[in-house]
């Protein structure tokens, strides 16, 4: 996998735009990524020097769209990557 295929975005959250105040990004990564594939996906692509690397698997939730119907949604990998001090990644 390339840097691309593990670092799918950035989420842009409430939550996750208070911690970029403490040097922490929220990222969606690829389900089979590991933490050092993320952060050396991270350190290649926005230049930045990664110090640790949390990780999660969120599951899909129950969700109802315009019918009776229910179905799921995607479940995806959470990952929660400090920077150095200084460092940012811009997310304009």
């Amino acid at each position: 996998m390339n840097s691309f295929d593990i670092i799918k975005t950035v989420r842009i959250t409430e939550k996750g735009t208070a911690q970029s105040a403490m040097n922490k990004y929220i990222l969606v990564a690829d389900k089979r990524a590991t933490k050092i594939q993320i952060r050396q996906a991270v350190e290649e692509l926005f230049k930045v020097k990664v110090v640790k690397v949390n990780t999660m698997n969120v599951r899909g939730k129950l969700r109802r769209q315009r019918t009776k119907h229910a179905g799921w949604t995607s479940s995806w990998k959470k990952a929660i990557v400090t920077l150095k001090q200084g460092d940012k990644i811009i997310l304009t």
